[in-house]
C-alpha cells in the first residue's frame, strides 16, 4: 500500500494528477448569473436593469466614462481570475500549449463578430499597438503623402509622425466639421485631401473628441478607387455598434477591447484583409516569425493570457445579449439623453445628431463655465465620472451611454447637470 506521503509525491510529479479543464471550458463553467438570450425580444428598462446587474462599481459611482475605460462584468472578472489561478497553478502547460484551442475559439469568435475570417484577426493588446504595427510596416518613399484628419487620437497620429516624416512623406492633416450635417460632408474632405502621391488613409472610426462617426465604407471606397490603402483605428466602436468589416471595406482595423467590448484591460484585436495582409510586418520578432498566416503579428512568445480567456468571456457576454440589441439601445439611449437636454439653453450639445453620425459618445458644454472645474464640480458633488474635451474649443463633458447605462442614470446625470448649470459663475 502506497503511504500518505508516497501519494502526495506521486501527485506532485504528476502520477495519477487530474489537472482541472480549463480554458474555453473555464470560462463557460462561470456564465453569465443571467442567461440573456432567453430575453431576445426584452428591451424593457427592467432587461437592462438585469444587465447592469452585472457590473459593480464602488457604490456611489456614476460611472460615465466608458470612452476611456470600460468595465469588465462579473463572468469576465471571475473567467480571468480563474484562468490566473490555472495558470499559476500549472505555469508551462497552459503558457506554451494547452490553451491553443481556446485562444483559437475567441479568434473565430472575434472573426464572427465582425463578419470577416478568422484567418484576418490577430489578438494583440491595444489599439495603439495596432497602429503602430500597421504604420512601422510600410517603406513609404520621400513625397509620398499619408492622409491623417485632425481628430485623430494621439496614439493612431504619433505612429505615422514618427515613423515616417523623417522620410521626407508628408503628412496630410485636413479640418474635419465639428458639427456635420451628412455623411456626404465628411467624404468631401477627404476626397478633396487625396493627390497622385496619397499612398495610405488613417482614419478612427469614432473619434474620441465628440463622438462623432467617420464614414469608413465611403471613404474605403473612394480610396480603393484611387488605389490607396485604408488604416481604421477602431477604439471606440466595436461593442457600441455593429461593426461588419466585410462590408465596411477597409485594409486594416485595429481596436481595444477593454472599452465597449468590456474584456480584461491590456486586450486588443487586429483586423487585416486577406488581400492586404502581406503589407503588414510583426513589431516583435522571435520563434514562428516565418509563419505566413496573421498569427505573426502576435508571436509574443510569454503573453498574458489569463486576459486572452477573459476576452473570450467578454465576447460571450457581448452575443448572448446580442450585438443588433445593443446597439438599438445605444441609439435609445442616445435619443432620449439628447431629448432631455435639448430644453435646457444652457447645455450645448456638441456632437452631431444624425445616427449615421454619432453614437453612445456624446458631448455637452455647460454654457460659461470652464470644463475642468465642471468635471471637477460632477464628480465632487454628484459622483458622476467623465471627460473633460478641450480640444477643439470643445470645453465640454464626454459622456459614454454604455450597456449599464439606464435611462434613470441619464435622469440623474441631466438633473445634475442642469443644478450645475443654475450655479452663478
Amino acid at each position: 500500500m502506497i503511504n500518505h506521503r508516497r501519494r502526495k509525491f506521486l501527485q506532485s510529479i504528476g502520477l495519477g494528477l487530474t489537472l482541472p479543464q480549463a480554458g474555453l471550458r473555464l470560462w463557460k463553467e462561470n456564465p453569465s448569473p443571467i442567461d440573456f438570450s432567453k430575453y431576445s425580444s426584452d428591451n424593457s428598462e427592467s432587461f437592462w436593469e438585469l444587465v447592469k446587474s452585472q457590473f459593480e462599481f464602488t457604490p456611489g459611482l456614476h460611472y460615465f466614462n466608458n470612452a476611456s475605460l470600460g468595465s469588465s462584468p462579473i463572468s469576465v472578472r471571475r473567467a480571468t481570475s480563474d484562468a490566473r489561478d490555472t495558470l499559476d497553478n500549472y505555469p508551462s502547460k497552459f503558457m506554451w500549449g494547452d490553451w491553443d484551442d481556446e485562444k483559437e475559439t475567441v479568434r473565430q469568435n472575434i472573426g464572427d463578430l465582425f463578419s470577416v475570417s478568422a484567418e484576418e484577426i490577430a489578438l494583440i493588446h491595444n489599439t495603439t499597438e495596432g497602429m503602430n504595427l500597421i504604420a512601422r510596416s510600410f517603406d513609404l518613399q520621400a513625397g509620398d503623402e499619408i492622409i491623417l484628419a485632425d481628430h485623430e487620437h494621439t496614439s493612431g497620429s504619433i505612429c505615422w509622425e514618427v515613423f515616417h516624416e523623417s522620410k521626407g512623406i508628408k503628412i496630410i492633416r485636413p479640418e474635419l466639421p465639428l458639427m456635420p450635417n451628412s455623411v456626404a460632408e465628411l467624404v468631401q474632405v477627404y476626397r478633396d485631401a487625396i493627390t497622385p502621391r496619397t499612398k495610405i488613409i488613417s482614419i478612427a472610426h469614432i473619434v474620441n473628441t465628440n463622438g462623432m462617426i467617420l464614414p469608413i465604407k465611403e471613404v474605403s471606397q473612394l480610396a480603393h478607387e484611387h488605389g490607396i490603402l485604408v488604416a481604421v483605428d477602431g477604439a471606440q466602436a466595436p461593442g457600441m455598434i455593429d461593426v461588419n468589416l466585410a462590408d465596411l471595406g477597409c485594409d486594416f482595423y485595429t481596436a481595444s477591447t477593454h472599452k465597449w467590448l468590456f474584456s480584461p484591460k491590456g486586450m486588443g484585436v487586429l483586423y487585416a484583409k486577406e488581400s492586404s495582409q502581406h503589407h503588414l510586418k510583426p513589431l516583435i520578432v522571435c520563434k514562428g516569425h516565418k509563419d505566413q498566416s496573421i498569427r505573426r503579428l502576435e508571436n509574443y512568445n510569454t503573453r498574458n493570457l489569463p486576459e486572452l480567456m477573459g476576452l473570450g468571456a467578454s465576447i460571450d457576454f457581448i452575443n448572448t445579449i446580442g450585438i443588433n440589441k445593443i446597439e438599438a439601445r445605444t441609439y435609445e439611449l442616445k435619443k432620449y439623453f439628447r431629448t432631455k437636454i435639448g430644453s435646457t439653453p444652457a447645455l450645448q450639445l456638441k456632437t452631431p445628431a444624425p445616427d449615421r453620425l454619432s453614437a453612445a459618445i456624446q458631448v455637452v458644454e455647460v454654457l460659461r463655465k470652464d470644463v475642468r472645474k465642471a468635471k471637477t464640480h460632477m464628480y465632487d458633488h454628484a459622483q458622476i465620472d467623465c471627460r473633460a474635451m478641450t480640444t477643439f474649443d470643445l470645453n465640454a463633458l464626454r459622456f459614454s451611454f454604455a450597456v449599464y447605462i439606464t435611462k434613470e442614470d441619464i435622469d440623474y446625470l441631466v438633473e445634475a447637470l442642469v443644478a450645475y448649470s443654475e450655479i452663478a459663475k
